[in-house]
């Protein structure tokens, strides 16, 4: 399965868009992933343009907050961002491209979805998705630093989770819910017991070596 547009959110065009060329006043969206390391389910990634006028507080790394706390942030920043796109990538396309360039061709997918257009990019980690449709900038750390990026790290991670807690429901004994596809020990533990499911990374080495090893039987 291709990616999945989730949600997007488009207003009429803004008036905090570029006059002089600098960045301060260009329309930037932040961009980060949530799911990189599961072994199941999809990739999420979100890019967000936040309004000035409307700012947000308690903005941080998605990581960094408490669960009650993404819950509560995370509808003020649909309702309050100049634009938003969230993109799944689903694991057959993690599978096909690996992990590392799916995310950035989810990044990119984001950024494009966008409307306003993003006149700038301020993407988390260290390196630049290809073929941008905006300059952009790669930032370490940029999901505790940029409000942007905490704000796209807040929207891609409950948009994960709560797919996630729904999947459990489909696919019942794996502790999606719980776990959201990490590989913790009950994880490992039901898909030794119960070999893995339709959402299972099939690139991932405990899946894989889960069905080389029923290969040879």
């Amino acid at each position: 399965m291709a990616e999945l547009v989730l949600d997007s959110h488009r207003p009429p065009p803004c008036p905090h868009a570029k006059e002089d060329g600098s960045t301060a006043s260009l329309l930037t969206a932040g961009v980060d992933e949530a799911g990189r390391g599961p072994l199941a389910g999809p990739l999420a990634v979100a890019a967000v343009i936040l309004d000035p006028a409307r700012p947000i507080r308690g903005l941080d790394d998605s990581k960094k907050l408490s669960e009650a706390r993404r819950e509560t942030l995370f509808p003020l920043i649909l309702e309050r961002a100049l634009a938003y796109c969230i993109v799944l990538v689903e694991p057959e396309e993690i599978d096909s491209l690996n992990i590392f360039h799916a995310t950035m061709t989810g990044m990119r997918r984001a950024v494009a979805g966008l409307a306003p257009a993003a006149q700038h990019a301020l993407i988390d980690g260290n390196k630049l998705p290809p073929d941008l449709p905006c300059p952009a900038r790669a930032i370490v750390g940029g999901d505790a630093l940029e409000p942007a990026i905490s704000a796209a790290s807040i929207l891609a991670k409950v948009t994960r989770d709560r797919l996630m807690v729904q999947l459990d429901a489909l696919h019942p004994g794996y502790g999606f819910a719980l776990h959201k596809g990490y590989p913790t020990p009950a994880h490992l533990s039901s898909l030794q017991r119960l070999g893995p499911c339709p959402l299972h990374r099939r690139s991932f080495a405990p899946v894989r070596l889960l069905l080389d090893q029923a290969s040879l039987f």
